[in-house]
């Protein structure tokens, strides 16, 4: 998800304004799947999980073939992926919540339903499914009937499984681990149909746990296609133990504000295995199935841990008051807003916002300043056309409203440990951050040099270029140059990128970049291209980018 830079998300198809949700009822997002082979290690200062407990076998749900999700002529059932699980093993539904353990011994009653811990990430002996998956009753290459012993434990990977998988994993050398090898292939299998999976995941999750729909927006375009970028980012990291811990628990702390509980992680997990049993027929076997479950253990335990830990030192969420509104053009406003506590963050990094126009719908917008000695938080929001929040925001919003706020999230923040300088490249309300940083600059009180490039489409875009001019007349060490990309200028004419290559040279600085995707990755290629190397180049994930243009 990345602070709505240009746009913030348009969402396919039209949808009706949900009915505010009622606080026992905050939203619960569907957690990303796959991990590493090996369970990943608990947060930090976290108590060992109980000892694990035996459990019921885990039976996938099934949606009628009746339901508009499920395609015409395929069978009524999904394939059933139950779990035999051995003495001191457990299935997903055997991942129950067990509280904390104070110094005692005995439970700690002072922890809410956050703090509780799921025990899993046992081995686990699959058994044979009991309706086959589309297209696994045809022999051949691929095919789990086409083995011998087909449902009894394997030593061996199904034939048919030696290809490296192609798509999203083409560029990525091939994975050592046996069960990151079989997870990128059902995934290399499901992405061209990849809306019909997600939307197949949701129906049986909402068909088999109803109670859980009224948890999640009212149109499900967007949250479908961050289920799938989600997994994909997942496995793309599955050999980098460290880095995927920290993604999955910023995902953790993140989802306490949709209000997820541990037990919501089995319902989730059989949901997706029922997803993969019926689109994946030439991947999909034993071996996959209990390489799914290890990785969906692994990833269940490491989120709800993080979310635990992130209990004990901060809330679910921030209520926040506007104290000001400024529109700055017809389309961009300045929305500065005071939290109901104290809010930690760091310049560079951005948050995720809810309006009480649209419960449930979050969106991630940058911090335009540094952290204050009065606490204010300030943002810069453009609407576009069926931008629900951003146009809420922009034309709605007034005084006196209270939106949410999730947790500050975000890695492009300055390094105070090293002489280099800033190069930093905003586009469009992409400046926000690179403001932030700037301020950050001054109060550290070092004499860097910050050269800042200003993207904009017209000289009328440039909405806060009184604001950067000002810092520059404050701060010698700082160069500020507009860039507009359409129409006259007196300034520099082009794409961003292209007016950084006619400056420098850039081998002492660090690069910063923030706004649209595209701007992103030309940007990035850019930069390479006149030699920063990829270490020195900070913004935050296209996967979060996109999420924010949602």
């Amino acid at each position: 998800m990345r602070p709505a830079p240009e746009a913030e998300a348009i969402t396919a198809g039209s949808a009706q304004r949900s009915a505010p949700v009622p606080a026992a009822g905050r939203a619960a997002s569907v957690p990303a799947a796959d991990a590493p082979l090996a369970p990943a290690s608990r947060a930090a200062g976290l108590a060992p999980a109980p000892e694990r407990v035996a459990a019921p076998s885990l039976t996938t749900p099934t949606a009628p073939a009746d339901h508009p999700t499920a395609p015409a002529g395929e069978p009524r059932a999904a394939a059933s992926t139950g779990m035999a699980v051995g003495a001191g093993q457990t299935g997903l539904d055997g991942l129950r919540p067990v509280p904390a353990r104070g110094p005692g011994g005995g439970p700690d009653g002072n922890r809410s339903p956050d703090a509780a811990r799921y025990t899993g990430g046992a081995d686990i002996v699959p058994r044979a499914a009991a309706v086959p998956p589309p297209g696994a009753g045809e022999s051949g290459p691929g095919s789990p009937l086409s083995r011998p012993g087909f449902g009894s434990p394997l030593d061996a990977e199904p034939a048919g499984h030696a290809a490296r998988p192609a798509g999203a994993f083409a560029d990525l050398p091939e994975s050592t681990s046996a069960d990151t090898q079989l997870i990128r292939r059902t995934l290399s299998e499901i992405e061209p149909i990849s809306d019909k999976v997600t939307s197949y995941f949701y129906a049986l999750l909402f068909l088999n746990h109803p109670e859980l729909r009224e948890m999640f927006p009212a149109a499900m375009d967007a949250q479908r296609d961050r289920l799938f970028k989600a997994l994909l980012t997942s496995a793309r990291h599955a050999d980098e133990p460290a880095l995927l811990e920290e993604y999955l628990t910023h995902l953790g702390r993140g989802h306490r504000k949709y209000g997820t509980q541990p037990e919501h992680y089995p319902a989730v997990g059989e949901s997706l295995l029922g997803a993969l049993a019926r689109y994946a027929p030439n991947t999909w076997g034993e071996a996959a199935e209990a390489a799914w479950v290890r990785a969906y253990t692994t990833i269940s335990q490491t989120m709800i841990d993080a979310a635990a830990e992130n209990e004990l030192h901060a809330p679910a969420w921030w209520q926040a008051e506007i104290v000001r509104h400024e529109l700055r053009t017809p389309d961009i406003a300045v929305v500065t807003v005071r939290p109901d506590q104290p809010y930690p963050f760091r310049a560079g990094q951005y948050t995720s916002l809810e309006t009480p126009w649209w419960p449930r719908v979050w969106r991630h917008y940058s911090f335009a300043s540094a952290p204050r000695s009065d606490g204010l938080l300030s943002f810069h929001v453009k609407a576009v056309p069926a931008g629900w929040v951003s146009t809420s925001l922009v034309h709605h919003a007034n005084p006196g409203d209270v939106i949410k706020l999730g947790a500050p999230a975000g890695s492009m923040v300055v390094d105070h440990e090293t002489d280099n300088g800033l190069l930093c490249l905003g586009g469009g309300t992409g400046i926000a951050p690179i403001k932030a940083l700037v301020e950050d600059v001054a109060v550290h009180g070092r004499q860097r040099p910050v050269e800042v490039f200003y993207g904009a489409r017209s000289d009328h875009d440039l909405y806060d270029i009184e604001t950067m001019t000002r810092l520059e007349r404050e701060h010698p060490w700082l160069s500020v140059r507009p860039v507009i990309s359409d129409g006259p200028t007196s300034g520099l004419r082009g794409p961003l990128p292209d007016a950084v290559r006619k400056y420098g040279p850039w081998n002492a600085f660090d690069a910063y970049l923030s706004g649209p995707p595209g701007l992103i990755r030309s940007g990035v290629s850019t930069l390479r291209g006149i030699g920063i190397p990829r270490h020195r180049i900070r913004h935050d994930s296209l996967e979060e980018l996109v999420g924010a243009l949602d």
